[in-house]
């Protein structure tokens, strides 16, 4: 069977979508001369990742993955936006209405299956409306999914094909959102195409705009996940990747507090308690994350003798290429339900509402807010 996307002048890799090149090892698409020849027809980057789980640099620039998203607002597209809901306001693409223009909006909302299986999913759902108008994002339905278990994929195939009229259907979202293993399904249910696309837990497998031909004519267009320095996964090394995204449900720790004490997630950030009456705090962060309670009047000294070997991962050698912290102080008022979210670390729950004076210490460049609560 004939892949579309390598028919004609110019062969592209049926993983990754990127142009293929046999010239320049360090540049994308490259393929050596003698596996032109071989069943699928995949760039060396797409091979390594998905036979050794090999990561690689090679990434697309931001002005490039912007002219990629500038192109749908000329099309009459339906436009499946896939958000993490554990990095939610990281992986909110800002701004979409302006690339994509009247084009109508789902947002799918992946990596339900992180929260505990006791969640009230409605008000889940209203929370994500909420937060999703208040970034000025207009969406005609929420869809909560799990690529990982397959669960609400029925859900969002039918929203699909109540919205989708004869349009051609553009899915959109930040680098590791699991927007691949998503497109794989549809590939299943909607296409014969044989070759499946690169799924990997690396920022940016997805480097152009990859065509998946639909029965009706019309086609599934898979544009690059776009990489936000905000997020903390764009920072880490690929090791220290699979220590901060979550892959089991997440166990939440409870930490009574009183103020004058600091938490540590391992070398990845810290939370202070510095003003407030004796409460508890919630963090929903990957189990893999070690925590580390100390005095806030001793943190300063405990990091800087300690971190990347008590206060670990990252390592010592990993913490170096990362920026310097910046520190990040909130008042919580009196009779707010907040979390304090880390982009790409998880979210701190204020369980009390009596208020309370708190900072936070990450990189510099990391998101940081506090947002109503999520659960």
């Amino acid at each position: 069977m004939t892949d579309k996307r390598n028919e004609g002048p110019e062969f592209r890799c049926s993983g990754c979508g990127i142009r293929l090149q046999s010239e320049e090892q360090n540049k994308p698409g490259f393929i050596p001369q003698q596996a032109l020849d071989r069943e699928p027809v995949i760039c060396q980057r797409c091979f390594r990742i998905k036979n050794y789980n090999e990561s690689s640099s090679v990434t697309v620039e931001q002005d490039e993955f912007l002219r990629l998203l500038g192109q749908i607002g000329g099309q009459e597209a339906l436009v499946i936006h896939i958000v993490d809901l554990f990095d939610f306001h990281g992986s909110v693409i800002s701004g979409l209405q302006r690339f994509i223009g009247t084009n109508p909006v789902l947002l799918a909302v992946n990596k339900i299956d992180l929260l505990p299986k006791v969640t009230n999913w409605n008000k889940v759902r209203n929370w994500v409306q909420k937060e999703a108008k208040d970034l000025g994002l207009k969406v005609e339905d929420v869809v909560l999914c799990s690529a990982k278990q397959s669960s609400g994929f029925d859900r969002l195939l039918d929203a699909l094909q109540s919205y989708r009229g004869d349009r051609d259907v553009y899915v959109v979202g930040a680098t590791n959102v699991g927007k691949s293993t998503l497109i794989n399904r549809l590939i299943r249910d909607y296409s014969d195409l044989e070759q499946e696309l690169t799924v990997s837990r690396y920022p940016g497998t997805t480097l152009d705009m990859v065509h998946i031909p639909l029965d009706d004519g019309k086609a599934i267009i898979d544009t690059p996940g776009i990489m936000y320095p905000s997020r903390y996964t764009e920072w880490v090394s690929p090791q220290d990747l699979g220590v901060l995204l979550p892959d089991k449900p997440l166990k939440p720790a409870v930490y009574q507090l009183n103020e004058g004490q600091t938490l540590f997630f391992g070398g990845f950030g810290r939370f202070d308690f510095i003003q407030g009456e004796r409460q508890s705090f919630t963090c929903f962060a990957s189990g893999r994350v070690p925590m580390h309670r100390t005095k806030l009047e001793r943190a300063d000294d405990l990091f800087r003798d300690h971190a990347g070997e008590l206060l670990s991962p990252p390592n010592r050698e990993n913490l170096e290429k990362l920026p310097e912290w910046t520190r990040h102080e909130f008042r919580i008022p009196k009779g707010s339900r907040s979390d304090l979210f880390i982009s790409g670390l998880g979210w701190i729950k204020v369980n009390n509402d009596v208020g309370a004076v708190v900072a936070v210490h990450v990189p510099k460049g990391i998101k940081v807010l506090v947002r109503p609560s999520l659960i």
